[in-house]
Order: structure tokens, then sequence, then C-alpha cells
């Protein structure tokens, strides 16, 4: 794609995870004036934190509460370079302090229920908080009951880490202490779930590791899935880095044509997975991945359909229940991707809709923008990027659709100098979004 526009495209996405989506500026300037109004907010992960503090920037007026049961939120972009090894995992921890010296309230909580008709955020601590606007941004719950012998608590040493944090540091040190020779098992759900390429990312900075430390080792990729988010880079990648398709590859990827989509069953004593078809493989370290809906508190306030929770994609309010917002990955925001930028942009756009509406003003036009890196090995790393507008299907239906010819994907024939400057806009934009949202 637009091989011209990239540079300038990753160095205005850049722009906007510093200083907000265009125009917000002029929103934030524009409307001091809503004094009194509350914003509940519930979920402190990328959606959340930057809703709140795009919403206090936009009006320093409106009370802003944020309702979070973690002291701190680990980033799962970036998680797997800590499994790999190349980064230690306080630098994927945040805290909410700067946002609380902002002038935003941060609650310390479990919000256990959400009262849409009397306006109330409760909690398990038992406080209640009542709101003219509430933003849920809940992230992602686990379909554990799909898999027999899976569930939160075998997930603790099964992990599947794809909630950052302790499961993050307990994988790492699995393939620490796995022996040289050993098989790594991973087995990525079906769609849609959070982070589409994330499991293949997973695999190759682990095959880095295991490279480097342990190189009799192997990979075994058992999908759910008949192909992959950015597949033909991640081969072209694993081909040069870890010999793909040869006898002495470190990764092997089965299809879903040969797992009959997916696993059936764990065995975390003998440490095994069994595919639908049947067949039984053993692991040294085994990363199961299950299939994802939104978190709890979305089905417990009545906010899904399905699966997911379905919005007004001009201003993610709920289809479900005015008044109440649903952002990041628990929303059904149909072309974007699950990703953390996603649900930055996402939260911004929210942001914007809420304060307008909060001083009787109509929402603008709303646009998004989505960049996910991914990194394959030593100074190698590729890109996805696009922008996003509000469309309509053929029925009249609100669509999220991508913009033709603006973003880009890194080409097939990209140099070795091109695939390291990747990593460092990688690096630069995790820096660059991590400030964005947390101060």
């Amino acid at each position: 794609m637009a091989k011209i526009t990239r540079r300038n495209f990753i160095k205005t996405t850049g722009a906007a995870s510093a200083i907000g989506l265009a125009g917000f500026p002029a929103i934030a300037s524009a409307m001091k004036h809503g004094g009194g109004k509350k914003v509940v907010i519930v979920g402190g992960g990328i959606g959340g934190a930057t809703c709140a503090r795009y919403v206090k920037m936009a009006d320093a007026g409106v009370d802003v509460t944020l309702i979070e049961p973690k002291a701190n939120y680990h980033t799962c972009f970036m998680s797997n370079e800590v499994l790999g090894g190349d980064r230690p995992i306080d630098s994927i921890k945040f805290g909410y302090d700067r946002l609380a010296s902002e002038g935003i309230t941060v609650v310390k909580d479990t919000v256990s229920a959400i009262d849409t008709n009397a306006k109330k955020v409760t909690t398990s601590g038992g406080k209640t908080f009542g709101y003219d606007r509430c933003v849920v941004a809940p992230g992602i719950d686990f379909k554990y009951d799909q898999i027999e012998g899976y569930d939160a608590k075998v997930a603790n040493t099964v992990t599947h880490a794809w909630q950052a944090g302790p499961q993050t540091a307990t994988l790492r040190k699995q393939l620490e202490g796995m022996k040289n020779g050993g098989t790594v098992v991973i087995c990525p759900p079906p769609n849609p779930f959070r982070c589409p390429p994330g499991p293949y990312e997973r695999a190759s900075l682990i095959a880095k590791y295991l490279q480097e430390q342990k190189p009799k080792s192997k990979i075994l990729i058992l999908d759910a899935k008949g192909k992959f988010s950015k597949q033909g880079l991640f081969v072209q990648g694993w081909k040069k880095l870890y010999g793909y398709g040869t006898d002495k590859s470190l990764i092997d990827w089965v299809s879903a044509e040969q797992t009959d989509n997916g696993i059936a069953s764990v065995d975390a004593g003998a440490m095994t997975v069994t595919t639908k078809f049947g067949d039984t493989h053993k692991a040294d370290v085994l990363n199961v991945i299950p299939a994802q809906k939104a978190g709890k508190i979305a089905f417990t306030a009545g906010l899904t359909k399905g699966d997911w929770c379905p919005v007004d994609k001009s201003t993610f309010e709920s289809t479900i229940a005015k008044g109440v917002h649903v952002i990041g990955d628990a929303s059904i925001a149909t072309k974007m991707p699950k990703s953390g930028y996603s649900a930055n942009t996402q939260a911004k756009v929210c942001a914007a809709a809420i304060v307008a509406m909060l001083n009787g003003d109509e929402p603008g036009t709303p646009s998004w923008l989505n960049t996910c890196y991914s990194i394959v090995g030593k100074d190698y790393a590729m890109s996805v990027a696009a922008v996003y507008r509000l469309g309509k299907d053929a029925k009249g239906g609100q669509l999220i659709t991508p913009v033709k010819g603006a973003g880009g994907l890194t080409p097939k024939d990209a140099s070795p100098e091109h695939l390291r400057r990747e990593l460092g806009y990688a690096h630069s934009w995790f820096n660059n979004i991590t400030k964005d949202v947390f101060g």
C-alpha cells in the first residue's frame, strides 16, 4: 500500500498519540462550561484511562471519576517482549497518579452493578456514584467453557497471559525453566479476539529467545483459524530467521483445517492439549488462549448482544442503554481491530462526543486511527496502519471502514534497514501512547 505516504502516516499517528486526535485541542479550548456534570468511567485500561484524561482535558468543569480494581495496569502491547526476555515486566506497568493529579477521581474498586435507569454505578466496596454519562471500558473476558479442563484457576499455571501482568511473569519463568530441547505449545483463539497478530508475535519472540538460549527447542502453534493477521509477513520473517518450512524450523504452525478449528481439551497435570480432531500434543510449556467476549460488567449491566456490545459508531453510546458508552475491545466497532490503539482513538472520539452532549451541542463527525506493530526478531519488525471513517452498509447501517489509500503495510520487499527502523518506530509508539494514556 501507498509507500509514499507511509512515513508521513507514522509521523501523524505518533503525533496523534502524543496530543490526541486532530481537532481535539480546539474542542478543549472551546468547552469550559460543563461544571456540575458527572462522568463515571468503568475500567482503567487503555480505553478507560484515555477517555478520563480527554474528557477532563476538553472540559475541566466536568467531574470525572475512574473506577478500576487494580493499582497498576500492564499493557498487553510489548508484553511479548517480556516473554522474549527483551524488556523487564515493570516497563509495561503503569499507575494512575498522574490522572489523579489532573483532577480525575481515581477509585480502586470493582464495579458490581450499573443501574442505567437511575444512572448509578455501584461497587463491590459498597460505594455508589451517580452519573450524567457513563463510559464502560471492561476489556475482555474468556470463554473457558469451550475448552474442557480449562478454567480461570488452571490458567494461573497453564497461562493464557492475554491480560498482561502476573501471568506474563509466570509464562516467562516457565520458558526460562524449560530444558533445552523442550516444546512450547501455543493455542491461539478463534476470531474475534484482542490483538489479532499477538499470538504470532509471541511465537516469534519466544523463538528468538529459544534460538539464542535453547536452540534444540521447538514451538508448535495449534490454531483455531485457517489464516491469521499479517500471515504473509510473519511467514516471511519466520523463514528468514527461524528456518520455517524446513526440517530444522523452530516454529510449526498447524491450521484450523488440521485441528478441526482448535483445541477441545487441556490436561494440566499431563501438560497436554487435544485438538478437536482428537490429536494429543505434549508440551513442556503450554500457552492456551481461549475464545473471548466482553468483560463481565458488560454482561451484568445488560450491554451485550451476543459476546460483544453494540454501539452507535459515531459516539460509542450503547444502542441498548442511553447515556452509557462502551469503548475498546468490548465494543462492536466493525472493521476496527480489537487493539490498544483502537481503544485509544475510540476513547478520544467518545470523550469529544460526551463533552459536546453534556454542553448541549451535536457531536462532530468522527475519524479513527489504528497502528499495530509486530516484532518478529532481532532488528526485525513490521506494521500495519489505517485511518477509519464512518460509513454505511448496504442496508444503511453504520460501519467504521478504512479510508482507501490511507495508512500502509510493511512491504514484502522491505530492506533490513527498513525492518530495523520499524522496530524503532514500535518502541517510540509505545512510549508515546503510554504517555498519552497515563500521563
